[in-house]
């Protein structure tokens, strides 16, 4: 039995959950449940607040956990990133109010700054040799400078929109971050065993996430030449059509390169090209 928390609430819970399921893994998920076990798998789910989750993991309560790397930076001394899961991307940053005029770090030298992550902030102002006023804030730390607080905040950022309504500006990306699976300092010899078979199945849907599968024709005389542009595994399939001197060929692309891909496949003789999603990649 393997004991993973998630958060019981915010950006990375749905995330987190639908990553399980597409695991294969149904978690009997009931309403404020704090605890819920997985249905056909040897697992258990705590449903905690994300800010208490490392230390449950120091003390032995739960062997692994799904996590923003902007939390591990602040309170995950000792626990150890075994995948990255590439699912809510953020970034830790500083921002301060738009009227405000700000040409480089040294501008925060004696400036007030409000956040939730005091050790990453101190960690980046003793970088950067700044001396600076700390307001530690658990929750909206937004509000801070329109109620005179502070002079600018350190929070994480997604898309911005949060800064905007605030009439704040982003200045410095302190860090990036997505969520990672993280694992406790000390796991039993059983647990170790279901957290490599978790794995496994969570590289499967991570790597087809980033993969597609194409289908194409092209003529025979042809088909060397596209050979080279396709491969992604070991090799594509190729299949001979009824009509004479074309073959069918298969194979998977990466989904990032996909429209360059079509573009050299139609210039090196391909037709009827279809794409598909896949759903799990097992090497």
């Amino acid at each position: 039995m393997v004991r993973i928390a998630i958060q019981k609430s915010g950006r990375l819970n749905q995330s987190s959950l639908a990553l399980l399921k597409s695991c294969g893994i149904s978690i009997d998920n009931g309403k404020d449940q704090l605890k819920a076990a997985a249905k056909n798998f040897p697992m258990e789910v705590f449903y905690l607040r994300n800010g208490d989750i490392p230390q449950y993991m120091r003390d032995g309560v739960v062997d692994l956990a799904i996590l923003g790397e902007n939390l591990l930076v602040e309170k995950g001394r000792n626990l150890e990133v075994i995948e990255q899961l590439g699912f809510s991307r953020c970034r830790v940053s500083i921002a301060v109010p738009k009227n405000t005029a700000f040409e480089s770090v040294k501008d925060l030298e004696s400036k007030r700054i409000a956040t939730s992550y005091p050790n990453t902030v101190n960690a980046f102002l003793k970088a950067n040799q700044i001396k600076a006023d700390l307001h530690i804030i658990n929750g909206s730390v937004e509000i801070a400078p329109n109620i005179g607080l502070a002079d600018a905040i350190c929070d994480i950022v997604s898309s911005g929109s949060t800064l905007f309504k605030n009439n704040l500006k982003e200045v410095i990306v302190i860090a990036q971050s997505q969520a990672v699976l993280v694992k406790a300092p000390v796991v039993s010899d059983e647990a170790k065993h279901t957290i490599e078979k978790l794995r496994f199945r969570i590289q499967s849907v991570l790597r087809a996430k980033l993969s597609k599968y194409i289908l194409l024709n092209a003529p025979n005389d042809k088909i060397d030449a596209i050979t080279t542009i396709l491969p992604v595994l070991k090799s594509p399939t190729v299949l001979p059509l009824a009509q004479e001197g074309w073959s069918s060929l298969h194979s998977v692309i990466n989904a990032g390169d996909f429209w360059e891909v079509i573009d050299q496949l139609k210039a090196a003789g391909a037709e009827d090209i279809l794409v598909c999603p896949i759903e799990k990649m097992v090497l």
